[in-house]
């Protein structure tokens, strides 16, 4: 069996602001079935960015290919030259260390090879940004799921990605949980990060989304800014989907 291609290049342009994230005939198969079916697309480098469609139409697995996770069996994944290496992914479920919310911190930040005379600079940060500089020496795993994932999301800012992307952040929080996670998110953006989210929830994506990339089966079917996709989606694929009646 051929060795599968190489999913991330470099795409030339030094300018993020101006270069697109491409996915380009991305296919990935497994015992002659199809998870992704040359999949193509382009987001913008800059804003929130929203993949949704059905449960197993390939969503996650397209974070995991960006983030070089997955290998290609054909096509690949071109990044502005500046998020080569720069490149953060939580999941749904992130596992966090058996160490206090500071203490994984401060191994991401030694992970990152943060200086150590900035590491506490940077720590202070970090924490403010999530909310939990009053749960510094509380037991990660004693983190209720909001609190724990705000730390998974700011642990993986450690290195200073210039694309986060986040695979159903707050599937399984209550309202209140996932209003702190998305104030997070959208503080995250507002600084300049890319962020791309995988979503289920409707009302998420009308919050956060700026551009909406619908995947069915392998295959991304559009690409638009939210408030169109939502008022009127090209695909009767799209459509279905936003109405309930398409699931899978």
């Amino acid at each position: 069996m051929p060795e599968p291609t190489r999913q991330i290049i470099p795409f030339p342009g030094q300018v993020i602001a101006d270069t697109p994230i491409r996915v380009i005939g991305a296919e990935v198969n497994w015992e002659q079935t199809g998870l992704l079916n040359g999949i193509t697309f382009n987001l913008p480098p800059r804003g929130i960015s929203a993949l949704i469609g059905p449960n197993g139409a390939g969503k996650s697995l397209i974070l995991r290919a960006i983030a070089g996770l997955v290998a290609l069996d054909k096509g690949h994944i071109s990044l502005p030259v500046p998020m080569l290496g720069r490149v953060g992914l939580v999941f749904q479920r992130p596992v966090l260390l058996r160490r206090s919310v500071r203490g994984n911190l401060t191994h991401a930040l030694r992970l990152a090879r943060v200086p150590r005379g900035v590491r506490g600079d940077r720590l202070q940060s970090l924490l403010c940004l999530g909310n939990l500089t009053d749960l510094t020496d509380r037991p990660a795993r004693r983190l209720s799921g909001g609190e724990a994932q705000r730390l998974a999301i700011i642990r993986a800012l450690a290195a200073n990605p210039l694309l986060l992307m986040l695979d159903e952040p707050t599937a399984h929080l209550d309202p209140a949980a996932t209003h702190t996670v998305e104030v997070l998110i959208t503080r995250i953006a507002a600084q300049g990060t890319k962020v791309i989210l995988v979503t289920h929830d409707q009302g998420q994506l009308q919050r956060l989304a700026d551009t909406v990339a619908f995947i069915h089966q392998g295959h991304c079917l559009e690409v638009t800014e939210k408030s169109a996709f939502m008022a009127a989606p090209h695909s009767a694929a799209a459509r279905a989907y936003l109405s309930g009646g398409l699931l899978w």
